[in-house]
């Protein structure tokens, strides 16, 4: 999305019936019974790809909340959510619901241990030590929960990849993933400004590797890859749940020569 990144500092949208929206498209694409979908299988939905669902608006709209309540009532869906809130605790009980009727995966993310860094790169998030507590409350409520170490930054968090790993593990965690900054050029026109103020050491190295070009170069991501390979393989995570919590697909139903939406 190329527009300024400051305006998600001074502007929020509230899709107050992102609810409503949500209960038509299930019906048209996300269950078993879509006709779209050849009576097969569900696509996945993912919740807090493109924005956290729990922002601090969250409090005050429970959009979310909203849209929670109508995946409960529904069955064989494939969810999926992103957080680095511990907010979600709030939605226990919907999502022991959701986990009891379809494949339920939450995903917090973690990308450092140490408050001051945490406060200054995610200023408006809850502080790592509740998020972490929010890891073990999920898991201890029967959800399968996992933890993100992205974005890992060069140089800033990235020493302490084994470290949030090992914090994860501790939580109750049961994956665990991370990968290397990539920054689109509307998000580099406010992070490398940033990067100059508070990391003046580190500027020119992120000149370099972000100033024409999104991604760290090939070599680190590559030893990033394997560092989380090794310290995933040490602490005995099991593989991220995408593909293997989806409901097993069911046999396509033959045509009984009319459309079902027309039976009286």
């Amino acid at each position: 999305m190329e527009i300024d990144g400051g305006e998600f500092e001074r502007k929020i949208f509230v899709k107050q019936d992102a609810a409503v929206l949500l209960a038509r498209d299930i019906s048209q694409k996300y269950s078993y019974e879509a006709k779209a979908n050849g009576f097969a299988r569900s696509e996945h939905i993912a919740i807090g790809t493109a924005t956290d669902p729990y922002q601090p608006a969250e409090k005050e709209y429970g959009v979310t909340r909203a849209c929670l309540e109508e995946l409960a009532k529904r069955e064989g869906l494939s969810i999926s959510i992103v957080t680095k809130s511990n907010q979600i605790v709030r939605d226990l009980d919907l999502l022991k619901v959701i986990a009891e009727k379809s494949a339920l995966s939450v995903n917090i993310t973690v990308t450092t241990l140490r408050p001051r860094l945490a406060r200054l790169l995610e200023p408006r998030a809850p502080r790592p030590a509740l998020r972490l507590a929010a890891v073990k409350e999920l898991g201890r409520a029967g959800l399968a929960v996992g933890v993100s170490a992205s974005p890992l930054l060069p140089e800033i968090n990235d020493r302490e990849l084994e470290a949030v790993a090992t914090a994860a593990r501790e939580a109750g965690a049961q994956w665990f993933y991370s990968g290397v900054l990539f920054l689109m050029p509307a998000s580099a026109r406010q992070f490398l400004p940033f990067i100059r103020e508070k990391f003046p050491k580190l500027a020119k190295q992120y000149e370099q590797w972000y100033g024409k070009n999104g991604y760290a170069p090939e070599e680190y991501q590559k030893q990033i890859s394997e560092r989380v390979r090794r310290v995933k393989q040490k602490l005995g995570f099991a593989s991220r749940p995408w593909e293997g919590m989806r409901p097993a697909a069911r046999p396509a139903q033959m045509s009984l020569g009319w459309e079902s939406g027309n039976a009286a």
